[in-house]
């Protein structure tokens, strides 16, 4: 337990990093992390989860990306310190979560720091971040321990089925299809990452109601 520390009731982390999040307690597994050197070079935040830690719905998605410093809420969580806090991926995933009836869902990434591509933008995270990161991710899924957890797009997806020793085959087939994982007795629900959320909608068949109606359906 001592290197995993929680915020304080004013927001701030207790650890003493005095980065603020309008998006509610941090959950920080392991303050300071230096696991990735690139990644360290990269950040300015770690992107650490937020929201009730008794949640049965928990959404992990890939990495933050550079986000915008300047935006008065929605900076991305390389600025905020907390998952999916950008204005695009971000709000659309926490409204559509809320929307399908899960206002309290937790939300977290499998990599917590944003990985550059040099140029200012966000690249994949290689195999080794994901591997070094993937125990905060298990502290995550044990300390809350829910339900359900939606995983957007296939790198988080992808990251899930590890825990299990599975490897994914076929993203967009496994997207809506429930899977039981075995390493944590919950199950999976992979989702479209919102980023192409409108372009793969229609080519798997599905309006948008349609779309919302579903997730609605597999989840508690």
């Amino acid at each position: 337990m001592s290197e995993r520390n929680t915020e304080n009731a004013q927001g701030r982390p207790a650890d003493g990093d005095e980065a603020e999040t309008p998006f509610g307690e941090r959950f920080v597994v392991e303050a300071d992390c230096t696991r990735c050197p690139e990644l360290v070079a990269c950040r300015t935040e770690i992107s650490w989860g937020t929201g009730p830690r008794d949640a049965s719905v928990m959404v992990v998605g890939e990495a933050p990306g550079a986000g915008d410093p300047g935006a008065d809420r929605w900076r991305g969580g390389n600025h905020t310190g907390a998952a999916y806090t950008t204005r695009h991926s971000g709000r659309r995933v926490r409204r559509l979560v809320a929307a399908v009836g899960h206002p309290d869902a937790y939300y977290t990434n499998a990599v917590k720091c944003f990985p550059c591509d040099g140029a200012g933008s966000n690249r994949e995270p290689t195999a080794t971040e994901r591997a070094n990161c993937r125990s905060h991710l298990e502290t995550e899924v044990a300390e809350i321990d829910p339900d359900v957890v939606v995983s957007t797009g296939k790198h988080a997806t992808a990251t899930m089925l590890a825990f299990d020793g599975r490897e994914l085959d076929g993203f967009l087939d496994s997207v809506l299809e429930p899977v039981a994982l075995n390493a944590f007795d919950v199950t999976l629900l992979p989702l479209l990452h919102p980023s192409y959320q409108d372009v793969w909608l229609s080519r798997l068949g599905y309006t948008d109601a349609e779309y919302r109606a579903a997730i609605r359906a597999r989840l508690p």
